[in-house]
Formats: structure tokens, C-alpha cells, sequence
């Protein structure tokens, strides 16, 4: 199977904070956050693949400074590695003062996307090649993040079994 270059899945998207966007605490809406961060991530393991695909988890999404009015929030996203059908997608939100120029990391998460086929099945994946020091760091250390991810999947899967879907009203 061919191999892709980790830069060749990155993109951006860099939008501003307007008053609508913001909780009571006048911060960006920690869901519209996490929208932004699946829509970037599902682009990102599109790019890589070219083929379409689906979330399978959202493994983390760490807010790490608030985003304000104030500042246009930019997200970064690439593909870190690849299983046989699933890759994982860093997204590195960066927050930045319009006035000041000032910027910070204000999150990262990372997601799990799989490739499907016309019949929506699961197709292989390409690996995908670090380049940069941060690409390097994040690869090697996917491992440990894909067997926590598995260990959690287990745990939801038997929490499942114990969970009701009966209504309240039934």
C-alpha cells in the first residue's frame, strides 16, 4: 500500500469570535469548538486517504485557554497514523489576541476517523510519513493513544450492556 507524507492531509481553518459564539462567561461556545474540530479532522483524513469517512471517536478535546471576542481562533489539523482502516487526526487549536498579536495553544484533541468504500465498508488506508519534530512526536507516541483508545472502547461496549433504553414514560 502506498504511503502519503503527513503534510499532504494538514489544513487550516481560521475564523473570529463574534458575539453569538460566546457562552455567559463571554468565551467561544465549547461546542462550536468541538464542531469546528470534526469538521477540520474529517477533512484532514479525507486529504489522506481520498476516500470518504466517518468519526469513530473523539478521543480528546483538552480546552486549554478560553477564546474570547477578541481573538480569531485557528485550527491546524493532519493526519498523526494510520491502522489499516482508521487514522488518527491531531488538531491543534491556536487562539490569537487581533489586537495584540498575541497566541496561544487554546486546545488539541485528537479524533479517529475510518475510510469507507462505496458500500460504506471499511477500506485500508494508507501509512502516513512524519517529517517535522512535532509530526515525529505525536507518531511515536500514537501507539500508546490507539491502545487506550481500544481499552476504552471495551469499557464503553460493557457500560453499554448495562444501560437501559427504556423512556421514562414506558
Amino acid at each position: 500500500m502506498e504511503k502519503r507524507w503527513v503534510r499532504e492531509s494538514r489544513c487550516y481553518k481560521t475564523s473570529r469570535v463574534f458575539p453569538p459564539d460566546v457562552n455567559n462567561h463571554n468565551t467561544l461556545f465549547g461546542g462550536k469548538l468541538m464542531a469546528y474540530i470534526d469538521d477540520i479532522a474529517s477533512i484532514a483524513a479525507t486529504k489522506h486517504c481520498r476516500r470518504s469517512v466517518v468519526t469513530a471517536s473523539t478521543d480528546s478535546v483538552d480546552f486549554l485557554h478560553p477564546i474570547r471576542p477578541s481573538d480569531s481562533v485557528c485550527l491546524e489539523s493532519f493526519v498523526t497514523w494510520t491502522g489499516k482502516t482508521s487514522m488518527e487526526v491531531f488538531v491543534k487549536v491556536i487562539k490569537e489576541d487581533l489586537l495584540s498579536g498575541e497566541r496561544k495553544i487554546a486546545a488539541t484533541s485528537f479524533l479517529t476517523f475510518v475510510a469507507l468504500d462505496d458500500n460504506k465498508k471499511p477500506v485500508p488506508v494508507p501509512a502516513v510519513v512524519p517529517e517535522t519534530e512535532e509530526e515525529f512526536k505525536l507518531h511515536e507516541t500514537a501507539p500508546q493513544r490507539a491502545e487506550a483508545r481500544r481499552i476504552r472502547r471495551e469499557e464503553s461496549k460493557k457500560l453499554a450492556d448495562y444501560l437501559t433504553v427504556k423512556q421514562p414514560w414506558d
